[in-house]
Order: C-alpha cells, then structure tokens, then sequence
C-alpha cells in the first residue's frame, strides 16, 4: 500500500484523511497545533537523537535499570529474558523495534514493537514487586485504550519461545520463518 492512513489517535489529535486527486494515494493533514504537542515534540527529539533533560529523567524505570545486554542484532536490552526475545525475533528475520514510544499522549515505551503486523510485545518479569504491578496495570490499560495488538510474555513462555512465539505473533499475521 502507498501512502499514509491516520490512525484513531492521529483523529484524536486533529489530523484529518485525505486523497491525491490524481493519484488516490491516501495522506494525512495535520493542524498547526500538531506543532505544540508534547508527544508529538518528544518523538521529534527522540528520532533526532537528543537527549532528554534531567527532569523528564527523574525516576524514569529505563534511566534506574540500564541496558545492559547486548543482542546478536546490536540491540542493548535490559534482562537476559528480553535479550533472549530480541535474539528469537532477529534470527526468525522478523523485523523489530526495541523499547518504541507508544503513538499515544501517554510517555509509555514497548519492549518491542514488530510493525508488520502492528502488534507490542511485553515481557513481564518483576511480577513480585507492587510498582512494578502498578505500572504494568498502567501499561495495560493503554494497550486497552487505544485498541493496540498486544503479546504477553512471562517467563514460563520466554524458555519456550520457539513453541509459544510463533503461535501468537501468527494471530497477527506475522510469520516467522
């Protein structure tokens, strides 16, 4: 498919579906007020490479836990379980991001997003800590939100990857080869 579809966040936002009168190749128009929003100027500075100031730093979980581990396609994931995700989805050659902002006006980060099939996945690993419940609570209730497509992963599944990945990511009509 050519061109750009809005999505339901970018109606929220004001952006408005539009079509070339000559070619019929979708595009989205976007009101100046685009040009103000937070999300949208943080996104900006993040593929721009800028770093983020000391405030929006403070008690940010991914400035607490480093990452660490570096993954066979160059990645550097926070735990030995996400390198071991990281590394399955780089050998099934399926393209992959690793801790993307979600499109949304909440400052929430995936641990990975595969655009083909437009699906986050989530590792779920500290489930004994009460903030790290909370914050999983928060997480979820965005996915919820906005409609995203959705894996969970615990650490019965990441020692399993190669029966239990495959089977979920197909649900999003992404197939691992």
């Amino acid at each position: 498919m050519k061109g750009w579809e809005i999505t339901e966040q970018g109606v929220r936002v004001g952006g408005v579906q539009d079509e070339d009168s000559k070619s019929g190749i979708p595009f989205t128009r976007w009101p100046e007020t685009i040009l103000e929003d937070p999300s949208f100027l943080s996104s900006i500075r993040e593929a721009k490479g800028e770093s983020i100031s000391e405030k929006e730093r403070k008690d940010d979980f991914r400035e607490k836990f480093k990452a660490q581990h570096r993954t066979a396609d160059g990645h550097f994931v926070r735990s030995k379980a996400e390198m071991l995700i990281d590394n399955w989805l780089y050998m099934a050659e399926i393209v992959h991001a690793y801790e993307r902002k979600l499109p949304v006006e909440e400052d929430v980060y995936c641990d990975f997003y595969i655009p083909t099939g437009k699906v986050y996945i989530e590792y779920w690993g500290y489930e004994n800590d009460s903030k790290y419940l909370h914050r999983k609570a928060e997480k979820l209730s965005i996915y919820e939100k906005y409609g995203f497509g959705l894996i969970e992963l615990y650490d019965k599944d990441v020692q399993n990857l190669d029966d239990v990945l495959p089977r979920m990511l197909l649900k999003y009509g992404v197939q691992s080869y």
